[in-house]
């Protein structure tokens, strides 16, 4: 019995290891033979590493939905993909996250996480010309190739030999960019030359494992226990709230128990607030029902667990507090406002929401208070 404290410490230290090789696998070595796969893909079909046989030059690039890396990538990508189609290079885009384990505070950037339900609205809504693979049920894909980061490229020949893995460039923000490797890369297999630095470091939002669900599921433990409480409001109130003196976007949402929209969509605005928070980013809900009814609104609101800032009218003057906030609203709820930080108002709108098109308003107006040239990329495309 004298041995068992070190069997115990040498289990601990097994399992400990264990747990590292699944958290990284190792990155496919240069010379190595493109491993196969079968995964389904944005477009309907199933895609296999035979599929792209008749290509000169192979390109698979890891990369994902909610990454801002990947974000700024995306055009860049796009445009190898369509640079190079003609002249026999295939590109092909795997996404390899288990979007079971996406915190919601690592969504602070993105519109959709990565599901394979999301990366279709995705690729459709970015154009996407090139297959988008889905892996994040088993990650089987991933851990024969290894990427360490969304992006990540393996470039492989026609005998599909790995002869560069990386990055697409040396800066994620473009007019940075000094080095184009992944281009270069392809530039040099396209000629039959070896590949000037054919491994380089990747840099991105790490690639989420199925481990990490326990993150996930903490995090909503975590928000379940934070404190939710309800405070009346009067048309002073109303009108302060309208002029969005914080600094921050605002997003407005007026709700009450007995609207049917608007307690099916209310988790939605939760889910926002949830992914924005620790961005200049506020959720307002106002409740349009009676203040004696407000032990009914916080019943409500708990079970939503809803620890955003949330209002009730405070008064029974219903339609002088909807004109304090705003004298065009008519009368109708949901009623849902987007504020940007100057007082303008960037959205409108009475009835449900799609909130996709409200997430990329979001992100449209958001300052680009630590990650430069990400509102860039929200302003430019459509909501």
């Amino acid at each position: 019995m004298r041995f068992r404290p070190v069997f115990l410490l040498l289990l601990a230290a097994s399992s400990l290891w264990a747990f590292a090789v699944e958290e990284n696998p190792p990155t496919l070595a240069i010379g190595a033979a493109a491993p196969d796969f079968a995964l389904p893909a944005t477009d309907g079909k199933t895609y296999h590493l035979s599929d792209f046989a008749a290509s000169k030059v192979l390109v698979i690039v890891f990369t994902c939905n909610h990454c801002p890396t990947a974000q700024l990538y995306e055009g860049r990508i796009k445009r190898i993909a369509a640079d190079y189609a003609t002249r026999g290079v295939a590109l092909v885009a795997i996404q390899p996250n288990d979007p079971k384990s996406v915190r919601l505070d690592e969504m602070g950037y993105t519109d959709l996480s990565d599901s394979f339900a999301e990366m279709k609205i995705r690729a459709a809504h970015s154009h996407f010309k090139f297959p988008y693979l889905y892996d994040g049920e088993t990650q089987s894909t991933a851990r024969k190739y290894g990427p360490t980061a969304t992006p990540h490229v393996f470039v492989f020949d026609r005998e599909r030999k790995l002869r560069y893995e990386g990055r697409v460039d040396s800066s994620s923000r473009e007019p940075l960019a000094k080095k184009h490797d992944a281009r270069d890369a392809i530039e040099a297999v396209l000629a039959d030359k070896p590949v000037t630095g054919a491994k380089t470091p990747t840099f991105g939002c790490s690639i989420k494992w199925a481990s990490k669900e326990a993150s996930r599921a903490a995090e909503m433990k975590e928000i379940e226990r934070e404190p939710v409480k309800v405070d009346l409001v009067d048309a002073d109130g109303l009108k302060a709230l309208r002029k969005n003196a914080a600094g921050k976007v605002l997003l407005v949402d007026f709700w009450a128990t007995w609207c049917g929209p608007c307690v099916q969509e209310f988790p939605e605005f939760q889910t926002m607030y949830r992914m924005y928070r620790h961005r200049p980013f506020e959720l307002v809900t106002v409740s349009t029902n009676y203040p004696d009814e407000k032990k009914g609104v916080l019943a409500a609101l708990e079970r939503q667990h809803a620890s955003s800032k949330n209002l009730l009218f405070g008064t029974t003057d219903n339609y002088g507090l909807m004109a304090a906030f705003d004298p065009e609203w008519n009368a109708g709820v949901p009623f849902t406002v987007l504020i940007r930080p100057d007082g303008t108002v960037a959205y409108k709108h009475q009835g449900p929401i799609d909130p996709i098109q409200i997430r990329r308003l979001i992100l449209a107006n958001l300052p680009d208070d630590d990650y430069i040239g990400i509102r860039a990329h929200w302003s430019e495309q459509k909501p």
